[in-house]
């Protein structure tokens, strides 16, 4: 009798029976003892989840957006209530009152990027609700300030509970929406920043009229409203965690009833924290920040100033290559990487550039040039602000029509017309004629501008992954807070550094805020996502 082979087929090796038991014939399988629930664990990173559309995304963005209109406006509604801020406190010096706003402007700048970072870690659900509490009641406090240094001290307060709602509220609005609705979603988002940075003067008039306090109190119902929906609606997740170069995975051994050896179970990733990183990140935007909005009042060549500068670019050299190093730095670097995000963020520091030159320019060719009243200058810039709610509005069909780098450009140079409409137009006299045509269409343009370009921008941080909505959100507001702080005090030294300049000086200043915006023309001609989009996952 022929007996069979033991050599592998095209092994060139022989196999030779094992002693023991007849080996399980290869029709029977060695059954698996594990359940058929238990699958495999797949050592591979998660990719972020791409869920539909909440059916309560409106109602949560509309929450969102609160948080937003409340912080940008309380940024901008103080500078018109200073005289009457001043008159209540007539021991305080200009410069001690000049901290009411710069506490505010420094503390926000300085912690909105530390702020998402830790709303991404900690959820940013909790860290919304915490920081709209906070917020509410501080403004309570500034509005029952009995002296200045309470006020200042409560502002700040203000401005650390601004830093964390700002960053978190788009986070958490954006990946409620399907992506065909998210450039809808940031126009609205951006509609209601747009409107609160160009209603300021408006709203901030209005209730300064009566008292300065109500600028603040008016608050406390409003984030009472916003909390307690926020409660009800806004998604209980937790932070997308995923394991990377970052991360210490934690895993468990899973429970054997036969004695057998367990299997390795995944579990979610412990992330590792950077204080060093968080404290240069403060460092140097506080130090930035502090010299911008201050050496209008210290002297630009003044020691202060020139200190608070060198501080500031050492600490950001120092941060900079900190994060290169650090595992997971408080700003990932690889968000950087991604081009369409980085030109946002560019374009962004232009435009608020030549955004808030504008703001300020027109509020001094109003009450100072044309002598309007406080009141009667909070209305003439109104018709800015009801542009802007009108286009934001459709921006989303308007950029899908034309796509996001037509719209961003097409915003942009609408921007840029609005200071070159004045440098022509805008003549000596405020009578209604001449308002109606010298000023009255560069307001527009402006407001066609804002709806445009700042949707497609912001919808940036979209292009990054789950995990980094806030931070990247939070980098994003860096870049508006900046280039407002700096727009400032770029125009005070366009202008000559007059506290009321004249029609020449402004004039300085629309050319400067023309150049400004046409940075930001150039941005979004470059702003690309389709390559983004594609490498979103990695």
């Amino acid at each position: 009798m022929k007996i069979p082979s033991t050599k592998a087929e095209g092994s060139g090796v022989s196999s030779a029976p094992l002693p023991g038991p007849d080996p399980r014939p290869e029709s029977d399988p060695v059954p698996d003892p594990r359940p058929e629930s238990d699958p495999v664990p797949d050592p591979r990173p998660e990719p972020d989840p791409v869920p539909g559309p909440d059916p309560r995304r409106w109602l949560i963005l509309a929450v969102a957006s609160t948080a937003q209109f409340l912080a940008v406006l309380d940024l901008i509604a103080v500078n018109i209530a200073f005289p009457a801020i001043g008159a209540d406190f007539r021991s305080a010096s200009t410069a001690g009152l000049s901290w009411v706003l710069n506490a505010y402007t420094i503390v926000l700048a300085a912690l909105l990027v530390p702020a998402g970072r830790l709303a991404d870690e900690t959820g940013r659900r909790r860290s919304f609700l915490l920081g709209m509490a906070l917020f509410g009641l501080a403004s309570v406090g500034c509005g029952a300030a009995p002296d200045l240094g309470w006020l200042i001290a409560a502002r700040v307060v203000q401005g650390v509970a601004a830093a964390v709602v700002v960053p978190t509220s788009l986070s958490l609005a954006l990946p409620a929406f399907a992506s065909r609705e998210q450039a809808t979603a940031v126009g609205v988002w951006t509609a209601v920043s747009a409107v609160a940075a160009s209603s300021g003067p408006v709203v901030g008039g209005l209730l300064a009229a009566l008292d300065w306090r109500w600028i603040f109190l008016i608050n406390a119902p409003v984030v009472l409203g916003a909390v307690v929906a926020g409660l009800r609606l806004l998604p209980r997740a937790e932070p997308v965690r995923t394991e990377n170069a970052g991360t210490e995975p934690v895993r468990a051994e899973s429970a054997r009833a036969d004695g057998a050896r367990a299997e390795p179970v995944r579990t979610r990733a412990v992330r590792r924290l950077d204080p060093l990183g968080t404290l240069w990140v403060l460092v140097a935007t506080g130090s930035l920040t502090t010299a911008c909005v201050q050496a209008p009042e210290w002297g630009y060549a003044a020691p202060a100033t020139l200190a608070f500068l060198g501080v500031g670019v050492v600490a950001g050299a120092l941060c900079a290559a900190h994060v290169r190093r650090h595992p997971d730095p408080v700003v990932d670097p690889a968000l950087f990487r991604t081009r369409g995000f980085t030109t946002a963020a560019l374009g962004l520091l232009s435009y608020f550039l030549a955004y808030s030159a504008i703001l300020l320019a027109a509020t001094w060719m109003f009450s100072g040039v044309w002598g309007y009243s406080t009141r009667r200058a909070g209305l003439a810039v109104a018709p800015w602000p009801l542009t802007v709610l009108v286009v934001s509005a459709l921006s989303g069909r308007i950029v899908r029509a034309l796509g996001e780098r037509r719209g961003a450009v097409l915003g942009a140079v609408a921007f840029t017309a609005a200071p070159l409409w004045w440098l022509v137009a805008a003549g000596p006299s405020g009578d209604g004629a001449h308002y109606a045509a010298g000023f009255l269409p560069g307001l527009v343009l402006a407001g066609i501008g804002a709806g445009l370009y700042q949707p497609v921008m912001f919808a940036a941080a979209g292009l990054l992954p789950a995990r980094r909505l806030s931070v990247g959100s939070g980098v994003l507001m860096m870049s508006r807070q900046g280039g407002t702080a700096l727009g400032v005090a770029a125009l005070v030294v366009v202008t000559g550094g007059a506290r009321q300049p004249g029609l020449g000086e402004l004039r300085a200043g629309w050319v400067f805020a023309a150049v400004a915006a046409a940075v930001a023309a150039l941005a979004g001609a470059v702003f690309r996502t389709a390559d983004d989009k594609a490498a979103r996952r990695h």
